[in-house]
């Protein structure tokens, strides 16, 4: 059997190293890492290869050489630019159609390219998650490159005929993860007093292992072609709950006073944090309904596998 060479961009990071991972374990499956620069450690058995979508003239005719696929993971993450909307452009739109444009000139078949939810918005009404067909409605530059991505990787599949599947991710968890979410565990492995007990929001949010296993789902499905998928547990909580079982993770109660959430947004919003407070407590759900019934899957992990994975706090 012909063994198919798979390209994930972002190799050296959170999530398209795990995905690489997974693929070197996967027999018939051959894995190229993608990578900004060479120094950068790719997981072993994969192919490191040279993926800069900050450059417009790079070459990427080796890196493409005899791909059937490709995971389009690298991007340039919120905060990364201070909401610089040319920046977030420069990689997340143009770096990323040129190297779907390259991708379709060297007959790749497939190009899986990892969006977000902040294409539909920052958050969602109670109980109406937000599903692939509700209008897009980003308010922020990251949101706003990645639909403008998506927008244009659509109409290179209609112009082209290679294969495009979009993925529009929550927030991700599991080993390794930072930002805020590890901020959250050590607040719970320390067993600091928050004032997060009475929220009654729902978000949605996917472990890194049910995030690969959903990708590798797209890197064959015949139905996920030319579409935009969500993806999640399937178990969506509240920031209370959240914590509650970040606690029970790390084998130390959460310590939650119940501030009622009208009162945690007055104070935040007078202290210049109101960002922060619609994190906190405002609900962002997606809808797997679809990709449940028309692609099969289902999550694998439990959230509290996914979270004892995460080892202790360091």
């Amino acid at each position: 059997m012909h063994e198919e060479t798979v390209l994930v961009t972002g190799a050296s990071g959170f999530v398209g190293r795990a995905l690489t991972e997974r693929l070197v374990s996967l027999q018939g499956r051959r894995a190229r890492a993608g990578v900004r620069m060479e120094s950068r450690s790719v997981p072993a058995g994969a192919v490191p290869v040279v993926v800069d979508l900050q450059d417009a003239s790079s070459d990427w005719s080796e890196a493409l050489d005899d791909v059937t696929a490709v995971v389009h993971c690298a991007a340039r993450v919120p905060g990364a630019t201070n909401g610089d909307e040319a920046a977030y452009r420069q990689v997340n739109v143009d770096g990323t159609l040129r190297l779907a444009k390259a991708a379709s000139d060297a007959g790749v078949r497939r190009f899986v390219f990892l969006s977000s939810v902040k294409v539909n918005g920052e958050s969602s009404p109670v109980g109406k998650p937000f599903t692939p067909n509700d209008s897009p409605a980003p308010e922020d530059a990251y949101g706003r490159s990645k639909l403008e991505a998506e927008t244009g990787l659509l109409e290179l599949a209609r112009e082209t005929g290679m294969e495009v599947v979009i993925v529009r991710s929550p927030l991700v968890y599991g080993p390794g993860v930072g930002g805020n979410f590890e901020m959250m565990r050590r607040w719970a492995a320390k067993g600091i007093p928050l004032p997060l007990g009475a929220i009654r929001n729902r978000r949605s949010l996917v472990g890194l292992a049910n995030l690969v296993d959903f990708l590798l789902t797209c890197l064959h499905h015949p139905a996920a072609v030319n579409r935009v998928w969500m993806v999640s547990d399937d178990d969506d909580v509240s920031t209370t709950e959240l914590l509650q079982r970040l606690g029970q993770a790390v084998g130390r109660p959460a310590r939650l006073i119940p501030v009622p959430a009208f009162l945690l947004r007055l104070i935040a919003t007078l202290l210049g944090k109101r960002a922060v407070a619609r994190r906190l407590c405002d609900s962002l759900q997606v809808d797997v309904i679809e990709s449940r019934s028309r692609l099969g899957w289902r999550p694998a992990v439990t959230m509290a596998d996914e979270l004892s994975r995460m080892g202790p706090v360091r």
